[in-house]
């Protein structure tokens, strides 16, 4: 199979015709991965502000929903960014989807490879293929909710969502297919693109270059482990609100009043 695609990109370059599609489909696809990528990192960070208060979460759904921009409320924001980032999500999968074993047979010889080669950044594709397969499903029915949605977005909202409603299964397994496939993802595009050769001057040397791949590798360990043990507490703390509130579901959390401490009354002048 690898042969006759060598065979015909020789006879391509020999008719003096060379197709730069595959390149493209590449960039776009590494492109649109990494703007996904940022996102969920950003995303996930925005979701643990559940951890410091239901205030904070509220603060920051408001802040999405335009209130402090506008002075009021538009959850119709959070279905236009739900949209945008649906379209760059499928326009990166149908770019990915192309690479993956398209039959029995190639998903057999693949694993035969990764079997007698136990190559890591094999293992890593074959787990990005598996991530994001879990994605498109998974993936695709989040992001219709908030786009179908974006009002029920908010401390008790996604609380009674999550544990009421039955929705942590999907978001559990959801959240660990997405933060492996987004650090992989960006140690791949970094290794793929040379990217690191804006971190590092000594790049073009092989054993600097190890080195630097060791290096990446390490840093996408780190940012998987930070990023599940924050995710996961954030889950968590939605499904114990959610518990705390299960006999409210329906009702929407609001900001709790700041008491100011009452002004001292003067005392009277005593009756001599």
């Amino acid at each position: 199979m690898r042969h006759d695609r060598e065979q015909k990109s020789i006879a391509a370059y020999r008719c003096g015709f060379i197709s730069y599609m595959p390149a493209r489909l590449d960039f776009i696809q590494s492109a649109t991965g990494l703007i996904l990528a940022l996102f969920i990192t950003l995303h996930l960070i925005f979701e643990a502000s559940i951890l410091i208060s239901k205030d904070a979460m509220l603060a920051v759904t408001k802040f999405f929903e335009g209130y402090y921009f506008f002075g009021e409320t538009y959850p119709g924001i959070i279905s236009f960014l739900a949209a945008s980032i649906f379209f760059i999500f499928i326009l990166h999968a149908m770019t990915a989807v192309r690479k993956f074993p398209s039959t029995y047979r190639q998903y057999r010889i693949f694993i035969s490879h990764n079997n007698n080669f136990k190559h890591s950044d094999t293992s890593l594709w074959l787990y990005q293929v598996i991530t994001g397969s879990i994605m498109f499903f998974l993936g695709s029915v989040h992001l219709y909710m908030m786009m179908s949605q974006p009002s029920q977005i908010g401390p008790y909202a996604s609380a009674d969502r999550i544990y009421s409603e039955w929705m942590w299964p999907l978001y559990l397994i959801l959240l660990i297919s997405v933060i492996l496939h987004a650090f992989i993802g960006l140690y791949r595009v970094t290794l793929k693109w040379g990217l690191f050769s804006l971190f590092s001057k000594n790049t073009g040397n092989s054993k600097q270059d190890k080195k630097n791949k060791v290096l990446m590798k390490k840093w996408m360990f780190i940012g998987i482990i930070v990023y599940l043990t924050i995710s996961l507490l954030s889950l968590g703390t939605y499904m114990l609100i959610g518990y705390q509130h299960a006999d409210k579901v329906g009702e929407r959390y609001h900001s709790q009043p700041q008491t100011q401490p009452a002004a001292p009354v003067a005392e009277e002048p005593s009756a001599k």
